[in-house]
């Protein structure tokens, strides 16, 4: 198991409901002459097709648009997002061509195209196509739809993909006030926005902002489930985890405490369902340090006891599923890796390893999490240098930190050599030397024994603008001149 400290904020995922046409399909072709007026679709692609039209678009019909869209679904279903989007863009062309460009169609298949070019990290098409469905929309409907929604998540989404968090913000405000105005003001759907609305407001830097809307989300979940408390946990542990995202590890342990208060209540103090919490209890002391031990890597002793019941809860229930029974013991022998107890957590890594190796599923997890290295904790990196950020305008260059380093037999790490592109970044590399060479690893093994780890290389990616480079440089020429 990888107890793990995300190193950036990831972009907000979303799903998007795949549009039904709500239409009766019609008895007759379209046979309307050539559009006057097109919805503009964006496209990656700077080539200008000089094919003649795809056949299906030129004999458009309801039954044909249908059978495209059945089509992208599938696609979709296998992710196949390079596949689907060819598929997307067909969609909107019959769309256009059959109900024209003003309709719910259109504005439906927009979306969808956003959405796979959002998958595809085109994001500024995504954006337009997710702007354009809902111009429509505003116009066919009104500008409080509930039918906005879904477009309003996937520009907001798009929006952080390309590093826009602030335009995020606004548009998944936005998406939360419509469904007030439509289901209410304390309506649960709204906590998937909220929960988008708080990764902009972290990635803004804004933590206190963000913690306002996780209290609102907590807020919301405890109104829904007041007559169930066992309803509230799915909740309660995507709480935590993004209390620990912000680095509030104190509200973090409180929130898995109560976790487990529940299921105790609800349903005895050996229910195996607290097994997943006790874990995540005990991680949260890999970062918090009230006290420095002689001896010790850190104070995550307070931790021992949540991992040790985690373990005996496990053993105890013949139908604990065999994945969540080797990453549970793999989290006790981690925490006394991690305290320098190496004895014991060999012996405990020994045991998963055997556990591991008796059918071909369990070799392919065995080969995931002990034939490789794995941290034990990570530290967040900064994503930008001098004066940018993920406001900055235009011009934001792309810099890397390599680090060369070794992991021992006992997870530490060894012989460390760092370099940076541009190599004036030197504050940047400081940094990220300085928290590869403190990592703890749980260290490869081979035949049930840790080995050494050589050759191991980390590349860390950073932006900043040019300015900031001309400024370092500066500096450098000036820095002798001074010391005369």
């Amino acid at each position: 198991m990888r107890i793990t400290r995300p190193t950036s904020f990831a972009a907000v995922l979303f799903v998007l409901s795949l549009a039904a046409h709500g239409q009766d399909l019609q008895d007759e072709e379209d046979d309307a002459g050539p559009l006057e007026q097109t919805v503009p679709v964006a496209d990656e692609s700077t080539e200008v097709a000089v094919s003649a039209p795809d056949e299906a678009v030129q004999q458009a019909s309801e039954e044909a648009l249908l059978a495209e869209f059945a089509r992208f679904r599938e696609l979709i279903a296998e992710r196949n997002y390079d596949a689907a989007d060819p598929s997307a863009k067909r969609v909107v062309e019959m769309a256009i061509r059959i109900h024209g460009p003003q309709s719910l169609e259109t504005s439906k298949a927009l979306s969808n195209l956003g959405l796979v070019q959002h998958n595809n990290k085109q994001y500024d098409a995504a954006i337009q196509n997710f702007t354009s469905s809902i111009e429509i929309l505003e116009v066919v409907e009104d500008r409080l739809s509930s039918q906005l929604i879904n477009p309003l998540k996937g520009l907001g989404a798009a929006q952080l993909g390309n590093s826009r968090p602030d335009l995020a913000a606004g548009t998944f405000t936005r998406a939360s006030h419509i469904t007030h105005v439509n289901e209410g003001p304390h309506n649960i759907d709204q906590v998937e926005i909220l929960e988008s609305l708080a990764e902009a407001k972290v990635r803004l830097g804004d933590i206190e902002a963000a913690r306002d809307v996780l209290d609102r989300i907590h807020s919301l979940n405890v109104r829904h489930f007041e007559d169930d408390a066992l309803g509230l946990l799915p909740s309660l542990m995507r709480r935590a985890e993004w209390q620990h995202r912000a680095g509030y590890h104190n509200d973090e342990r409180a929130t898995y405490r109560r976790t487990i208060r529940i299921i105790e209540t609800s349903s005895g103090k050996n229910d195996p369902r607290i097994v997943s919490p006790l874990v995540k209890l005990g991680e949260t002391f890999y970062y918090y340090e009230p006290v420095t031990m002689d001896g010790y890597r850190g104070s995550a002793a307070s931790g021992e006891a949540y991992f040790r019941r985690a373990v005996r809860i496990a053993e105890r229930d013949d139908d604990f599923p065999w994945l969540e029974m080797a990453t549970t013991e793999l989290a006790l022998a981690d925490y006394y890796s991690y305290l320098d107890g190496h004895n014991r957590a060999r012996k405990i890594y020994l045991q998963v390893w055997d556990y591991l190796s008796t059918d071909e599923d369990r070799l392919a997890v065995r080969r995931d999490l002990l034939e490789r290295p794995v941290p034990l904790r990570e530290e967040p990196l900064p994503s930008y240098a001098g004066g940018s950020s993920e406001t900055s305008p235009g011009g934001r260059l792309q810099g890397t930190i390599r680090v060369d380093y070794m992991i021992t037999a006992r997870g530490d790490v060894k012989n460390t050599h760092s370099e940076a592109s541009p190599a004036e970044f030197t504050d940047m590399q400081r940094i990220v030397h300085r928290e590869i060479r403190g990592r703890i690893f749980r260290p490869p093994m081979v035949d049930g024994v840790p080995v050494e780890a050589p050759n191991q290389v980390f590349i860390h990616e950073f932006f900043y603008q040019q300015a900031d480079l001309d400024e370092l440089k500066q500096a450098a020429i000036q820095e002798p001149g001074e010391k005369k």
